[in-house]
């Protein structure tokens, strides 16, 4: 079975390496290995992939240094690959522009799950994005994004995000006023509700009103709602 997509893996671990080798390519996909940072730099901005799953721990340059340089030339998937516990590190690998990430151990089913419903949402918004540019404007407040050029624009100048931000903006502009969870956001967005964290809402949260509020400290246009989730006032 060969489904088309390819997928760099990013990983000095030999064994864990050709672990997720294994199981990706049972499922129908294409891998390629490499064992170290310069490596996946160089693969990754190579145009050729689909997905990244990146680990954190390489040698001659980490997963954060090598996330931050691809984020430069690729909007892909990057799937960030951690054995730490601790959220900083999760954090930091998100606002750097990984995508999501899956903590060590992990059981197979867990990480093609991940690495498809990465590859789906990226595939959905592209789709969109392929629609005609006159297709018409979507706005709330001082926010205003174009779909089918992909572009959004605050109080008239144009921002620009990384996808899953554009995403998660999107689906907050579409459901305005409306209040949504964490867990709802994470399955709508990153397409994968069985190992929600919140962590990765927030932190795209987070990134989305340095962005788009006046003081991010205070936000008045992404409100949370102690308890139930966030709502994009109008």
């Amino acid at each position: 079975m060969d489904n088309g997509k390819k997928v760099l893996i990013v990983e000095d671990d030999s064994a864990i390496a050709e672990i997720e080798r294994d199981y990706l390519e049972i499922d129908g996909f294409k891998v390629e290995i490499v064992d170290n940072g310069p490596a996946g730099m160089e693969r990754g901005s190579s145009g050729e992939f689909h997905l990244i799953l990146l680990d954190v721990m390489l040698p001659g340059a980490d997963g954060f240094a090598v996330c931050r340089k691809l984020r430069e030339t690729v909007d892909i998937p990057i799937l960030m690959v951690t054995a730490r516990q601790e959220d900083i590190d999760k954090i930091r690998g998100l606002g750097l522009g990984a995508d999501d990430y899956i903590v060590k151990p992990f059981s197979p089913g867990e990480l093609v799950a991940r690495v498809k419903a990465n590859i789906a949402q990226y595939e959905r918004l592209r789709s969109r994005s392929g629609a005609p540019a006159d297709g018409g404007e979507l706005k709330v407040g001082q926010i205003a994004i174009r779909p089918g050029s992909r572009r959004v624009y605050v109080r008239g100048e144009e921002l620009t995000l990384k996808n899953k931000e554009y995403e998660l903006l999107l689906f907050l502009v579409e459901h305005v006023d409306m209040v949504l969870s964490k867990e709802t956001l994470y399955e709508k967005i990153w397409g994968y509700d069985a190992i929600g964290d919140s962590a990765t809402v927030a932190v795209h949260i987070n990134r989305l009103r340095e962005k788009i509020e006046d003081n991010p400290g205070e936000p008045k246009v992404i409100q949370t709602v102690w308890g139930a989730g966030y709502r994009l006032k109008a």
